[in-house]
């Protein structure tokens, strides 16, 4: 699949099948990652693959819109070390997140982006950081569910693209 139609086919998959996960997809899925453009190149960002039942209930009680994680195969914390990226860490591993969501498309999985890191409420992203044990100076941005589709949702409307070009400005 090339990367113009994993970008039209990528989806917010919430129901999976139980099916395992090769872990050399996961590999690829994160290299896929790893080759974001980052801040001053510097790559802050880590992984945590989650594959342990228990922590998928613990982290699907995170918030309202993270419950289905709970029947997810496995999910993935995407964090980044602050201290790498002090002005663009959110930036950084935004752009890492959506080639990881983009890699998983075109290997024919789901996922679902669920949004941890908030500006100015730590609630989330600490309680994750308990679950997963993640150290003081890294961030939880998001973390991602994984899994084969139960059913892959119809494309959401778009806006029509003449309408968002503006040349020279407004």
């Amino acid at each position: 699949m090339d990367v113009f139609e994993a970008i039209k086919k990528r989806r917010s998959i919430r129901n999976y099948k139980p099916d395992p996960i090769p872990d050399e997809f996961l590999e690829k899925i994160i290299d896929a990652a790893r080759w974001a453009p980052s801040a001053h190149n510097a790559q802050p960002w880590e992984f945590i693959i989650i594959k342990d039942k228990k922590l998928l209930k613990k982290l699907s009680e995170t918030h309202t819109y993270s419950r289905f994680l709970e029947n997810s195969p496995l999910a993935i914390a995407a964090c980044v070390d602050q201290n790498k990226s002090p002005n663009h860490f959110v930036e950084d591993c935004s752009a890492a997140i959506q080639n990881l969501l983009l890699a998983a498309t075109a290997l024919g999985l789901g996922t679902c982006w669920i949004a941890v890191y908030r500006h100015g409420d730590n609630k989330n992203e600490s309680y994750v950081k308990k679950v997963l044990n993640i150290p003081e100076n890294f961030r939880v941005i998001a973390l991602i569910s994984i899994g084969y589709p139960e059913y892959v949702p119809n494309p959401p409307e778009r806006r029509n693209l003449k309408d968002l070009i503006h040349v020279n400005g407004f």
